[in-house]
């Protein structure tokens, strides 16, 4: 990792709002037809914590992780669900949010268009490597949320539940201090204040 930590240290969140879409795909097909015989593997990799434990068999990792889906606000909650547990437990937790484009017939109900991954390790303590700081809060008044700076971007953020993460990728590149504001659950929004290392350096 950039930040230095040691991937099988590290706590890990996994969000996304709709998983593996083609494996599901695969399995309503399967299941669709007269046979009905549904490979293990497949149904395997059809639940929603099957990257967090691929994760876990790759780094060699018995950290505890959490997979989450809130539909289009699934960064979101994963980036609410990261920052609590930094501050409850005082470590580094990685933060992996990803949505996959989704094949017909489900894409004309859940169009999904593009594949979209990012994933931030946020940590109690500030270091040589951070590339900002970060205040996270709920707002249960909702309001508009922070629109990505590229038409291009703007139409992925749009597009891909994941990609809503882009205005807070963005910001952590900038080098001036920003407020955010990322659509949530029942009305409510996440309040990000953003100030990245380079302000703070310079």
């Amino acid at each position: 990792m950039h930040a230095g930590a040691r991937a099988e240290d590290t706590p890990s969140i996994f969000s996304s709002s709709g998983g593996d879409g083609e494996t599901i795909t695969a399995i309503l097909e399967v299941l669709a037809t007269d046979a009905r015989e549904l490979s293990p593997t497949r149904f395997h990799n059809s639940v929603h914590n099957a990257p967090s434990g691929y994760w876990g068999i790759a780094t060699r990792s018995y950290e505890a992780s959490t997979s989450l889906c809130a539909y289009d606000f699934s960064f979101a909650a994963g980036l609410l669900e990261a920052a609590s547990q930094v501050l409850t437990t005082k470590r580094a937790v990685l933060l992996a949010s990803y949505d996959l484009a989704y094949p017909e017939p489900l894409h004309a109900v859940r169009p999904i268009s593009y594949g979209f991954a990012v994933a931030l390790l946020l940590s109690p303590r500030m270091t040589a490597r951070t590339l900002a700081e970060l205040s996270v809060s709920l707002n249960c008044h909702g309001g508009e949320p922070t629109k990505a700076v590229h038409p291009d971007l703007e139409a992925l953020r749009q597009r891909n539940p994941a990609a809503r993460s882009l205005p807070l990728l963005t910001a952590v590149a900038g080098t001036a201090e920003q407020q955010l504001s990322l659509e949530y659950i029942a009305g409510n929004s996440i309040l990000i204040s953003v100030v990245p290392f380079r302000a703070t350096a310079g």
